[in-house]
């Protein structure tokens, strides 16, 4: 089966007092009420950290600095194809503003297991916690 699309798209670990942030798709998105790390699909030309930036003040209000990069991730759905840009960081300014989710939500290491988690964040959650504990 050939797949429509490949996306590139950058994605926000925002930490704060030992949390991290998880932001759930409105009904109307794609992947309805699922929860990911907030950010967005790059534009042609633009970096993987500027997208993040960009992506973060769209959606939250907010501007954010960059503390270190994670791996990228591919995730292959069944339409589409996903390769995920992590990024840690952490609050610059601003406050958060949900412009495009649903919720939000200040999880621990320990207890981002029982919500629903997007197939494609769930490898990159994953590495995440991988790097807390090791």
């Amino acid at each position: 089966m050939k797949r429509s699309r490949h996306i590139h798209v950058s994605c926000a670990i925002i930490e704060r007092e030992g949390r991290f942030l998880a932001v759930q798709r409105s009904a109307q998105m794609e992947h309805p009420l699922k929860w990911e790390f907030p950010g967005g699909k790059m534009e042609p030309d633009e970096s993987p950290e500027d997208c993040l930036k960009r992506e973060i003040r769209e959606e939250l209000g907010m501007d954010v600095s960059i503390e270190r990069a994670l791996p990228p991730l591919t995730h292959a759905y069944r339409t589409f194809s996903i390769t995920l840009h992590p990024f840690q960081c952490r609050i610059q300014s601003g406050d958060l503003t949900l412009h495009e989710h649903r919720a939000f939500k200040w999880l621990t290491p320990s207890r981002s297991e029982p919500i629903q988690w997007t197939e494609a964040d769930r490898p990159v959650l994953k590495t995440y916690l991988r790097g807390k504990n090791g």
